[in-house]
């Protein structure tokens, strides 16, 4: 099976096939519940989405950027841990599948084998018509609670779920995540106050299971903000298709997914130095960075007397490694 073409664009073409298909009214309709739910703070211990207007919804509302998050973290992991590469996977509440299509990308020339679990029949369902042949992939219906059991396996992902799960599920789901993975685990949750909270809950239990941070964090020490003052998050920029903009009521061609997430590994690995943590500040020559050090939170200027790395610096973005490689 060719595995090698999975990517935004082509996940792209896949929702175009299938929400053609959709009226726009219904899908409007759908898209305004999910738009409730998923703004609300209530967990549920039924699955979110209920039929195929649902998940096809779903599929334009959510997940493209639910790709490029999960694609953001998964080249921080592969940055800190260069050498490695999966074998197997298996996306806890994957739904339709972006997770899947997004490590098949990270690991285009040797993509693992997917194992994509969820609870909702229809979320399945679509996710098997839109990888079609692109995703080497299994799709199995699991209640994802206390209950569930994994089989073992390289990597394991968690992606926009947490929320869904009442607290004492989300214990047993990151200690079973971290029990199951040889490999890493990366848990992806909304960047928002309460997002942040979430992973640093599971940033913690995956510590205490004897994992290493890969990142963000340059290290794996206790997160340096302040509870409630503040909160870790990045930003991925997402290409919208006219129907996703259709869908969405929007017109830009883009939008921006604020996202929070971890990545921890049963092996060694080499963190970034520094990670910028919030939009790089240009002025006049000079640039202001905002990074999480090993040290803690700090602030950096770089001007035009540092040479080379003042380039470096106007051109680094939100998320990255600081200094760059060649740098360090």
């Amino acid at each position: 099976m060719n595995v090698s073409v999975a990517s935004a664009e082509s996940l792209r073409t896949a929702l175009a096939g299938v929400l053609g298909g959709l009226p726009p009214s219904q899908a409007a309709k759908s898209v305004e519940r999910l738009i409730a739910h998923y703004r609300g703070t209530t967990p549920t211990d039924a699955p979110v989405l209920r039929d195929r207007a649902d998940v096809v919804a779903y599929a334009a509302y959510r997940m493209p950027a639910t790709f490029e998050a999960a694609r953001g973290a998964l080249d921080a992991l592969r940055d800190a841990a260069p050498e490695w590469v999966p074998d197997t996977h298996t996306d806890i509440g994957g739904g339709t599948g972006a997770a899947g299509w997004a490590v098949a990308d990270a690991w285009d020339g040797r993509p693992p084998r997917t194992t994509v679990l969820d609870w909702a029949e229809p979320a399945l369902a679509l996710g098997r018509e839109l990888a079609g042949g692109v995703l080497d992939a299994e799709w199995r219906r699991e209640r994802i609670g206390t209950a569930l059991r994994l089989d073992e396996t390289d990597l394991v992902t968690v992606s926009y779920v947490l929320k869904e799960l009442t607290e004492g599920d989300r214990a047993a789901l990151v200690a079973e995540a971290a029990r199951a993975a040889t490999g890493a685990v990366v848990i992806v949750e909304p960047g928002t106050p309460d997002g942040y909270e979430r992973i640093i809950a599971a940033r913690s239990a995956l510590i205490d299971a004897g994992f290493t941070v890969a990142a963000p964090c340059p290290h794996s020490g206790a997160c340096p903000i302040e509870p409630g003052t503040d909160w870790c998050h990045f930003s991925a920029r997402v290409s919208r298709s006219s129907l996703h903009r259709q869908v969405k009521g929007g017109s830009l061609p883009y939008e921006d997914e604020k996202y929070a997430y971890v990545a921890a590994t049963r092996f060694p690995v080499t963190p970034a130095p520094a990670r910028v943590v919030r939009r790089p500040q240009t002025r006049k020559g000079l640039v202001l960075l905002d990074l999480c050090a090993p040290g803690g939170l700090e602030r950096a200027t770089v001007t035009k007397r540092h040479g080379p790395l003042y380039k470096q610096a106007r051109d680094a973005e939100w998320g990255d490694s600081w200094p760059p490689a060649e740098e360090a």
